[in-house]
């Protein structure tokens, strides 16, 4: 059901689960080998570990199975979900400009912080610790587009920050 308890026509469906994922070459290719690792090597640890606990018995009171099952439906919601990030995977070009900023330009900024740099990604693959932001995020939204030398405000719950783009790679 969608919100409002109205019920979701195929197309609705469609678009949310065909939202482009942006990713490098290497990410691509550890998503890949980890949709291979669940399907060739968890999911079938996970079958031969519910049919072990079948085995002892009254499946109402059997934690193994029951922690089993449960596993289970992680390991098949993760297959789900990586397949979906594979076929909308959309590569991210390692020759871009450098006249404005998109996804896969590293950004360095000048802001309140001092100097801050930062490599726009997909989702899939960010990690602000390492440098890497999303192109959904509030930071990542606001640089897309922009060009060396211009000022950003980005609203963060925290209050607005303020940057310069110094430079595009």
């Amino acid at each position: 059901m969608a919100a409002g308890g109205r019920q979701r026509s195929p197309g609705e469906v469609a678009s949310v689960n065909n939202k482009p994922s942006y990713l490098s070459r290497e990410g691509l290719e550890k998503l890949r080998a980890e949709l291979d690792e669940m399907v060739s090597t968890r999911r079938v640890e996970v079958a031969q570990r519910i049919h072990d606990a079948k085995e002892h018995g009254d499946l109402s009171e059997n934690a193994e199975y029951e922690d089993a099952k449960n596993e289970q439906a992680f390991i098949e919601g993760r297959i789900q979900s990586l397949s979906l990030l594979i076929k909308n995977a959309i590569i991210i070009d390692a020759e871009h400009s450098t006249t404005h900023v998109q996804v896969g330009s590293t950004v360095e900024l000048d802001g309140s912080r001092g100097r801050e740099r930062y490599t726009i990604v997909g989702s899939a693959e960010a990690s602000p610790a390492e440098g890497r932001i999303s192109n959904e995020s509030p930071v990542g939204r606001a640089l897309l587009g922009r060009r060396t030398g211009e000022k950003v405000t980005v609203a963060v719950p925290a209050g607005d920050l303020v940057y310069t783009i110094v430079a595009i790679s």
